[in-house]
C-alpha cells in the first residue's frame, strides 16, 4: 500500500505476484503448494481491501482462487452483473463495507479473457 497509494491519482495500478519457476518450486517444497498459494491469495486480498479503503472504485482481479479471496476480504455478498468485457467476464457492481457507494469489479479466472483484457476492461468502463 505504501508503494501504491501515491500512484492512485495517476491512473490504474497493477499489483501482481510472480517469481521465477525455480523460486516458486522451492517455496512450494518448503511450505507445500496449498500453503504457498494461500499466502499469495491472502496478501493480494489484503492489498485489494487496502486499495478500496484508499478510495479505489474499480478492481480487476485475475485468478479464480485470488478472486474468491478478494471477494471474501471485501465482504461482498452480492454482485450485480454489468457489461461483458470478454466472453465469460463481465464488469460487476458490488456494495462493500469498505465502499458502501459501490465498487466496479471484474473477476477473471485464468482461462478467460484475451491478451488485451486489462486495457479493454478499463476502456469499456
Amino acid at each position: 500500500m505504501a508503494w501504491a497509494r501515491p500512484l492512485l491519482d495517476h491512473g490504474p495500478v497493477l499489483v501482481y505476484a510472480t517469481a521465477e519457476p525455480a523460486a516458486v518450486r522451492a517455496v512450494q517444497e518448503r511450505l507445500g503448494a496449498d500453503k504457498a498459494g494461500a499466502l499469495v491469495e491472502h496478501a493480494l486480498s489484503r492489498i485489494a481491501l487496502g486499495l478500496v479503503e484508499a478510495g479505489v472504485g474499480q478492481l480487476i482481479v485475475a485468478g479464480g482462487e485470488t478472486s474468491g479471496a478478494c471477494v471474501q476480504a471485501l465482504g461482498i455478498t452480492q454482485l450485480r452483473i454489468g457489461p461483458q468485457i470478454d466472453p465469460g467476464v463481465p464488469w460487476c457492481h458490488a456494495v462493500t463495507p469498505a465502499r458502501p457507494t459501490g465498487l466496479q469489479l471484474a473477476l477473471k479466472s485464468g482461462n478467460f479473457g484475451g491478451a488485451d483484457f486489462f486495457s479493454r476492461a478499463f476502456t469499456l468502463l
